[in-house]
This record gives structure tokens, sequence and C-alpha cells, in this order.
């Protein structure tokens, strides 16, 4: 009796681990692609954009001012809370406005914006913003956290027509 182990065995042994560490890496794989499907990783597309310049295109749904952003999982987001009273100050001078405009904000001062927006105090998950050139203010919800990882200090916005 030989102690030489029988190549043929060995073989066999090289081929179930080689084909056991495929299996395990294309699952590994799979399971990551779920999850970043389904946003459950802490990085990759569950964080904020990091355009300097957003834009979301509202209009009214059911007489309230909404959005979709499909690539952040928002559909008819409504706007609350002296938000559509704000809207309805910066959309006055854009025909059929409730059809749907483009909004333009930013985290930044950017050419032409039309108000600012001051951080006034966090509440509920969201936070409360005023103009800084009059008293009005309204609550921004949290889905404000998918285009920042924190809320600003201040905002700047723009309406301006579809085209």
């Amino acid at each position: 009796m030989s102690d030489e182990p029988n190549p043929q065995e060995t073989n066999t042994r090289h081929t179930n681990w080689g084909r056991l560490g495929l299996l395990t890496l294309g699952l590994i794989l799979i399971a990551l692609g779920v999850a970043w499907q389904l946003r459950l990783l802490p990085f990759g597309n569950s964080l904020p954009r990091q355009n300097a310049i957003m834009i979301i295109a509202p209009y009214k749904h059911q007489g309230t001012w909404v959005f979709d952003d499909r690539s952040a999982g928002l559909v008819q987001e409504p706007f609350v809370a002296g938000v559509p009273e704000m809207i309805d100050v910066i959309v006055k001078d854009i025909p059929d406005a409730d059809k749907g405009f483009r909004l333009l904000f930013s985290s930044n001062p950017f050419p032409d914006y039309q108000k600012k927006l001051v951080w006034l105090r966090g509440d509920g998950g969201g936070n409360y913003y005023r103009f800084s050139d009059s008293d009005m203010e309204g609550w921004i919800c949290p889905a404000m956290f998918k285009y920042y990882e924190k809320a600003p200090p201040e905002l700047y916005v723009k309406a301006e027509p579809l085209k």
C-alpha cells in the first residue's frame, strides 16, 4: 500500500472546492446586486445626490403641489405645511404652473435664483425653512435627505416654465 494520494481523488477534491468557491462567489454577487437595487447598502445609489444644482418638476395633484423623482423612489411626494403657499409665490408669473414647472434648488447661490430659504429648526424628521425676505415659512419633509445628507443652512430656489 502506498502513501501517495490517488491523483484522480485529488483532482475530484480540487474540482469540488473550485465549484463550491465559484457558486459561493456567484451567490454573494447576486445578494449584493439585490441589496443595491433595494437600496439596503450604506453606499452607492442610496447616497444623496452630489449635484450642485438639482431639478424637480412639481405639479398640482388633488389640489396640492407634488413631485416625482423615480431615481430617488419618490412618486407624487407632496409639499405640505406652508410650502405649497411658498411655491405659489415663486410660480405666480408662470402660466399653467399647476400643470408642471421646473424647480431648481441648491444649497449654494446660483445665477438668477429667485428666493433664498433660511433654515429655522428641525421638526418631525423634516425641517422648517423661511424665505429670507419675508416671514413666510414651510416644512420640508424628510424626502430632502434623498438630496442632502443633512439639512443645509440655506437653500436657493428658482422656478421656470417647462420647455
